[in-house]
């Protein structure tokens, strides 16, 4: 690859912008300049209305291995330290708080941060010959947050066997842990990605933004406390005029004219 190329490239298509990680000499590792630009796209595309929905997929062999071990070694302080997993927690968030729903486009391997990248996206699909882990404990640095994401995804036992042995799961597996959505030929990657993108932005924005909104903040409530919140969203989402016009369209049996509003 040029050394000059971007190392995050964006396209977008049909109301959807599609991110590509673009280290793939390094397995799209995610250095300091890469986070620093995925999270500069992101906030973008957060204020940017014409865009429904966003895909991350990388270049190369792999989706992304994680953090850039050389850069961490070629920096050893505490301040560096925490300025790389301080950015690292602020893009995942930025991910979840994002309006936009986030596909993950995932192949060839996704381990540690790059696991961690794929379970934050609220939405993943992989080819399936994709390897995740969490291999941190293997080099004497456990995955500590990547595990924040895993840990909201997947089941307890089924974490924790990703984070104290180190070892990979494949595709197959992955699914069954419900890490990813989605597990399909490399050959119908893109197409799968792009089906679930369009069945996204078929649907009003501001019910999604809502939506996705409310089920990250309800899944940290307890019980009654997360039902009253979500009882308080259902009457503002009913006020909505989307929601007006899809419940008059359901009734009168024609497809909704959103307006996103």
């Amino acid at each position: 690859m040029n050394d000059e190329a971007p190392i995050l490239l964006r396209e977008d298509r049909e109301s959807v912008a599609w991110l590509t990680l673009n280290r793939p000499r390094a397995y799209n590792a995610l250095s300091i300049g890469l986070m620093t630009a995925l999270q500069a796209e992101l906030e973008s595309i957060g204020e940017n209305a014409d865009i429904r929905a966003v895909v991350i997929g990388a270049a190369g062999r792999g989706f992304c291995a994680g953090h850039d071990l050389k850069e961490l070694r070629a920096n050893p302080s505490r301040q560096f330290y925490e300025s790389v997993f301080a950015h690292c927690s602020k893009l995942m968030l930025t991910i979840t708080r994002l309006p936009q729903p986030v596909i993950a486009r995932a192949h060839g391997i996704a381990t540690a941060a790059g696991c961690q990248l794929v379970a934050t996206c609220d939405l993943a699909v992989a080819a399936d010959d994709t390897r995740f882990g969490t291999p941190g404990v293997n080099i004497g640095l456990f995955c500590s947050t990547p595990m924040v994401a895993l840990s909201r995804n997947v089941g307890r036992k089924q974490a924790m066997q990703m984070l104290l042995t180190g070892e990979t799961v494949d595709c197959a597996t992955a699914l069954s842990f419900g890490l990813i959505n989605e597990a399909v030929p490399a050959d119908d990657l893109d197409r799968s990605v792009e089906a679930l993108a369009a069945a996204i932005k078929s649907k009003s924005s501001h019910v999604l933004k809502i939506g996705k909104k409310a089920f990250y903040r309800q899944a940290e409530m307890g019980l009654e406390e997360a039902y009253r919140f979500t009882g308080q969203v259902m009457v503002e989402n009913m006020m909505a005029r989307d929601a007006e016009e899809g419940i008059d369209a359901f009734i009168e049996k024609r497809p909704p004219v959103w307006q996103d509003a």
